[in-house]
């Protein structure tokens, strides 16, 4: 193996549990067991801390209400039962943290006190859920075709439509200002899109009758009219709102629809 072989091979270990358990890794020998085991675990717990903190930070700053802290997950049992299949960065180990975090921040009766928490901790969840997975770190100029009459346009993978019965956007910036008293959210019914571009950045917007039908309906098997004629708009409106979709990250047109 080249050095940089031996470098990225190491780093994937590190990264990628089930593969340190791996015949394959352990035939190459390049480290003691145990103490790579516990750099890699310490290295999860760091990541992981990092996340919890950016995307659960609504919930941290409620901490003084509910008395949970959702990096405190990074402790316990339920955490250290995931590190045998955590791999960092990935949409299933991302989509487990979450809902321990879920589990940890929601305790009995504190709803009583913040009506909004379930909706928070659903927005919270769907943000690192929604942040995991692959992406593209250097453009090739290749994969789209565009918005072509006979291209199917298709919902991206980890794409996320949020119902919610509180306006969320109301009252998120208000929780990171200080406060006395919990701030309230209105009760609204709400829809939030949360979309990732190709390259990571996570967007959340809201969504009207048309995105949501767009939404439900891009599946890469309908044409654009089809898609138009099944969710009864026209095709000005489809175009406007498939572009806005495919901005964000919510859509694509990939080769070969």
């Amino acid at each position: 193996m080249s050095d940089r072989a031996v470098q990225d091979t190491v780093i994937r270990a590190l990264a990628d549990a089930p593969y340190r358990a791996s015949r394959e890794w352990r035939a190459l020998a390049l480290t003691d067991p145990t103490r790579f085991e516990r750099f890699a675990r310490f290295l999860a717990r760091h990541f992981y801390h990092e996340r919890l903190v950016h995307f659960f930070k609504y919930s941290r700053a409620l901490a003084r209400v509910t008395g949970r802290r959702p990096e405190a997950v990074l402790t316990s049992g339920g955490f250290d039962a995931l590190l045998p299949t955590a791999v960092l960065g990935s949409r299933a180990t991302a989509r487990a943290v979450a809902a321990l975090a879920v589990d940890h921040v929601q305790p009995a009766g504190a709803r009583q006190s913040i009506s909004y928490l379930g909706d928070l901790l659903q927005y919270e969840q769907a943000m690192m859920v929604v942040e995991a997975g692959p992406r593209v770190w250097r453009d090739a100029g290749k994969g789209e075709r565009g918005r072509e009459e006979g291209v199917a346009p298709e919902l991206v993978e980890g794409t996320v439509l949020l119902d919610l019965a509180y306006d969320l956007p109301a009252v998120l910036p208000r929780l990171l200002q200080p406060w006395t008293e919990v701030p309230q959210a209105p009760p609204q019914h709400v829809k939030l899109l949360v979309a990732r571009s190709p390259h990571g950045r996570v967007t959340v917007a809201r969504a009207d009758t048309a995105v949501a039908s767009v939404v439900a309906l891009a599946d890469g098997r309908k044409t654009l009219p089809e898609l138009a004629r099944e969710a009864g708009f026209s095709s000005d409106d489809l175009e406007a709102t498939l572009a806005s979709l495919a901005d964000l990250g919510a859509v694509r047109f990939a080769t070969g629809s």
